[in-house]
């Protein structure tokens, strides 16, 4: 492959399987590309590890606010709305937001949680064990998240799947299984775009904030609705916003990660095995799996002045796009990195980002991920793909749709 042939906008390339061997070009001869761009002012590729971390560690210099953090180009009638978002805001309106939810993700009280995640994967593995067939996706790598946010949010258990589904239709904005082809803006005009999915997410988190106010309970919707920063509570608006980010990064992108951490196994049987004979190689197993397969292939960053990367100058307002699967394989920090080990040690991936965007739900991803690989392993034994894993038409989410498997039927036990 040559550098005038790399096309990132390809999104046929992606669907197929994250393109290793362009970003591999990529760091080797140019790790700060000019990449044109047809629907778009072209961007700066960034697929170095150091260089991902020098961006997203000097949001000053490199705004997520200014023009959002996706590679669409938003809509300048509608930046505004976007900027809402706590993924599409800088320091220090990002840091007072932050604020609000942490409490909700230390380490202790996600550690709480661990009994009742632990509850529900064995539920959700009873659900399929009998049947010796599933799809994977659907069946064992979606519950498991979407149970979890539902329930730390106060989503009752009738409406879980109509809030599923509708985070499914917003993230995969490029995939026409989910919108019919059309194009997407942010504006809610017409039917099946995704303003219309934000609309619906948003009249579902009026209706959920209401029941928070009136019903409080022990749940996070209850915990945001009377929080206060700057001597004010969340706005109603504000609100559900947090709830749509809280929704769809906590809940879209575990199940990603479940779905190719199930797939990097599988196609790594020695590995499988290793981990299935010694679970104490299940966090180390976690985080290669994060490594190797991360949920998000790109975020955006626009420069607020001109700034030199590994020499190469570029201006202000320029599209910076940083590519997170190639800076989790960078030659220059891990070992043989298109190598899948479960035993790999360090392991200092940016899967969950870096600097002031940092994942605010790591720890409880990580927690569902070891839990949710501990019961795979210890209960389903023979498992094998039926047919080609149908992927995610998208350079945003490295998503899986759907991954139909056999295995050796089981037993139920709770």
């Amino acid at each position: 492959m040559k550098l005038s042939e790399v096309n990132l906008n390809d999104l046929d390339a992606f669907e197929q399987g994250c393109p290793h061997e362009m970003f591999e070009l990529l760091r080797r001869e140019a790790p700060v590309f000019w990449h044109e761009e047809p629907q778009g002012p072209g961007y700066w590729a960034i697929t170095k590890y150091e260089d991902l971390k020098h961006i997203s560690r000097h949001p000053a210099l490199f705004s997520s606010e200014r023009m959002g953090a996706i590679i669409r180009e938003p809509d300048p009638q509608t930046i505004e709305f976007t900027r809402q978002i706590m993924l599409n805001m800088d320091p220090p309106r990002h840091r007072q937001y932050r604020m609000l939810v942490n409490k909700a993700f230390t380490p202790r009280m996600v550690e709480g949680l661990r009994p009742r995640i632990r509850q529900m994967v064995t539920e959700i593995v009873d659900a399929v064990i009998e049947k010796g067939e599933c799809d994977f996706v659907e069946e064992l790598a979606a519950p498991l998240p979407m149970l979890v946010i539902c329930e730390l949010m106060g989503v009752p258990e009738e409406d879980r799947r109509h809030v599923y589904e509708i985070g499914n239709k917003m993230v995969g904005f490029d995939d026409p299984e989910y919108h019919d082809g059309k194009t997407l803006e942010w504006k809610g005009q017409e039917e099946g775009d995704a303003g219309q999915f934000a609309a619906e997410m948003f009249m579902y988190a009026a209706k959920l904030r209401a029941k928070a106010l009136e019903s409080p309970g022990d749940d996070l919707a209850t915990g945001l609705v009377h929080a206060e920063f700057d001597g004010r509570r969340l706005s109603p608006e504000e609100f559900n916003f947090f709830f749509l980010l809280l929704l769809i990064a906590g809940n879209e992108t575990t199940r990603t990660v479940t779905s190719n951490g199930m797939i990097s196994l599988l196609d790594n049987p020695a590995e499988l095995e290793a981990l299935k004979h010694d679970l104490s190689l299940l966090d180390s197993a976690v985080e290669e799996i994060l490594r190797y397969s991360p949920a998000v292939h790109s975020f955006r960053r626009t420069t607020t002045e001109p700034v030199v990367i590994r020499g190469q100058e570029i201006p202000e307002d320029a599209k910076i796009m940083m590519w997170y699967p190639s800076a989790n394989r960078d030659e220059e920090i891990f070992a043989d990195p298109h190598r899948f080990d479960v035993r790999r040690s360090p392991n200092d991936h940016i899967a969950f980002g870096y600097g002031e965007h940092y994942c605010l739900g790591a720890n409880l991803a990580r927690m569902e991920l070891q839990e949710i690989f501990r019961e795979i392993v210890t209960r389903i034994d023979g498992m094998e793909r039926t047919v080609p894993v149908r992927r995610l038409r998208s350079n945003f989410i490295n998503g899986v749709k759907e991954m139909r498997v056999r295995f050796t039927p089981g037993r139920v036990v709770a």
